[in-house]
């Protein structure tokens, strides 16, 4: 089925082509959804963009293509109006909009067609920290990364995804020491809580005496150079850590796997040849004893040009240089054409750094793309980063814990007669998914509260609201004993304005998606499915769908749930959201 906002815009152009031959041959139309919906179903601002251009007066202009509309959008565009100095209002007919939504239903991409040119886009995110249980902060790039991964996957794109853990340099130079000192061999072992507690005894010595962090800087070079005895231990603790990511990642229902593992160490062998290729090509110099690189356009906070180090002054390596070699790796090696990082903003100047200094060394060029999507902090309710009780920051294992038990309270409370099994897996899907989605429908950019009541409200822009959403359109079908997938081919008939509502919500998935793979902010997507189950709920309430007036109007509202819970189904997997039947 074609998809109604392209659809859309060709007809746009065309009438464009037809008023006036001269215009440009890449024109935007500008198409966007009306904020008031009285004034149509789009809006269309090309007219306003292009007017100076052509030499014309934006409302001439705009009368101009509409007066083309009844030729080049017949059947589509049932009215086109010019508004003010020059915006194109549309409403789309009503027979169009029956018979794209009919086809919507039938499609199983739901209207969504795959990316007409594919990438191979590499993905980097979650990057937990080797020996250190993952909190509650590792929420946000897991989540935005796993859902962006989900969606450019959906369109037909190449993902490689990458979990870039933190398994090398200085913080493992002081934990290997520290253990060392405790008399530690390969052969030992220790649960991860353990790990945590030792990582933290390890980094208040190295705050606190200096012979000992010398001694941890040198354990580093020791590691990045092979020492059997240093590699050995490393080896053991990052196998312990594993486990608990595996058992992390099952929980929250993520697609990473070991095969998406590229810590740090991965590239140890690449620093080297990286530095040299950078102070080959004139990039990196050296001050002060350490090789840096000194990218145009960074000033440090006295006004000076801003050194980013590439090599320190004992041999060592740095955050930089393993971010340089990853770029430089996924370039050459993964053939990567747009590459992405999902991590917390206060890194937006070092990746920008990063990008500049690779595309001065000629690693980005032509298509080949770098992109951080940064996003903000989780809070408490005191707007400060979000801590346990004493002031630690909270383990994710903990607050996914407190997740599902708090949904069972609920699910009992609403629903004490199911099963425990039912139970149980219900609490699962509705308290990880109202964590999840109560990351991933803010604005990834802007810091927000963690707060269980909202996340776990019934009602409002969250998981469990569009869970239930979900839950009641299937409840329909079995009050009603009919198979959901019957409806496919029943006609659709409006006869109810909220139904043509509903329809138009649902023709916008293919072009919500789209926007989610161009900006990579899965909360457009969120936004979105929250619209379109208030819309079903406000056609469920105005419009009987089992006992309808006729049997055509019944197949037509049984025909719209069908693809609005396909929709908010499909809608949640892309966000890692599961659904269920009951609740």
């Amino acid at each position: 089925m074609p998809d109604t906002l392209h659809l859309l815009e060709s007809c746009l152009v065309a009438a464009l082509r037809a008023a006036v031959p001269s215009a440009p041959a890449d024109v935007d139309p500008q198409v966007r959804p009306t904020a008031n919906p009285q004034l149509g179903d789009y809006q269309a601002n090309l007219a306003m963009s292009l007017a100076k251009k052509l030499g014309q007066k934006p409302r001439d202009l705009a009368l101009a293509i509409t007066a083309q509309l009844a030729h080049t959008a017949a059947g589509v565009v049932a009215s086109a109006e010019v508004a003010g100095p020059g915006f194109i209002n549309l409403r789309l007919a009503a027979d169009f909009l029956q018979r794209q939504t009919a086809a919507m239903l039938v499609d199983p991409r739901l209207g969504v067609a795959p990316a007409a040119q594919p990438e191979k886009v590499v993905l980097d995110y979650s990057a937990p920290n080797v020996a250190k249980e993952m909190h509650v902060h590792h929420i946000r790039s897991t989540c935005i990364g796993d859902a962006l991964a989900r969606v450019l996957m959906f369109l037909g794109h190449q993902v490689a995804r990458q979990n870039h853990l933190g398994d090398w340099g200085t913080q493992f130079g002081m934990l290997l020491e520290h253990l060392l000192d405790q008399g530690w061999t390969a052969a030992s072992s220790r649960p991860i809580e353990d790990l945590n507690s030792l990582y933290q005894q390890a980094k208040s010595r190295f705050d606190a005496e200096p012979a000992f962090a010398e001694r941890a800087r040198k354990r580093v070079v020791a590691l990045q150079a092979g020492d059997p005895t240093s590699v050995a231990i490393w080896k053991a603790l990052t196998e312990e850590s594993l486990k608990h990511f595996r058992t992390a990642y099952a929980r929250l229902g993520v697609l990473l796997t070991d095969d998406d593992i590229r810590g740090e160490s991965f590239y140890n062998d690449l620093l080297a040849p990286t530095v040299e290729e950078l102070h080959a090509k004139g990039l990196a110099v050296e001050s002060q004893g350490a090789l840096c690189v000194f990218p145009p356009g960074f000033l440090d906070r006295d006004g000076n040009p801003a050194a980013m180090i590439i090599r320190k002054s004992d041999g060592g390596f740095l955050y930089a240089t393993t971010d340089l070699a990853t770029l430089r790796h996924s370039v050459d090696d993964l053939k990567g054409t747009r590459l992405i990082y999902v991590t917390d903003a206060r890194q937006a100047q070092h990746f920008a750094m990063v990008f500049k200094t690779a595309e001065l060394a000629g690693w980005l060029q032509g298509n080949v793309r770098a992109e951080h999507v940064p996003f903000g902090t989780i809070l408490g309710k005191d707007n400060k980063p979000f801590k346990t009780r004493e002031g630690g920051a909270a383990k994710l294992a903990d607050l996914l814990d407190e997740a599902e038990e708090r949904a069972r309270r609920i699910i009992e409370e609403k629903n004490p007669s199911l099963s425990a099994d039912e139970k149980q897996q219900i609490a699962h899907a509705v308290g990880i998914g109202a964590v999840k989605y109560g990351d991933l429908a803010i604005d990834r950019v802007k810091d927000y509260v963690f707060d269980w009541d909202r996340m776990l409200n019934f009602d409002g822009n969250t998981a469990p609201y569009l869970q239930n959403a979900y839950v009641r359109i299937q409840a329909i079908f079995r009050k009603g004993s009919l198979d959901p997938q019957a409806a496919a081919g029943y006609p659709i008939v409006f006869t109810d304005p909220v139904e043509r509502s509903l329809a138009l919500k649902l023709l916008q998935l293919p072009a919500v998606i789209d926007s989610v793979a161009q900006a990579l902010e899965p909360s457009r997507l969120c936004g979105y499915l929250y619209d379109l189950a208030s819309l079903y709920h406000q056609f469920y309430e105005k419009c009987p769908v089992l006992t309808a007036d006729s049997p055509a109007v019944r197949d037509s509202r049984l025909a719209l749930s069908s693809v609005t819970a396909r929709t908010l189904q499909k809608g949640l997997d892309l966000l890692g959201i599961a659904t269920i039947e009951r609740m």
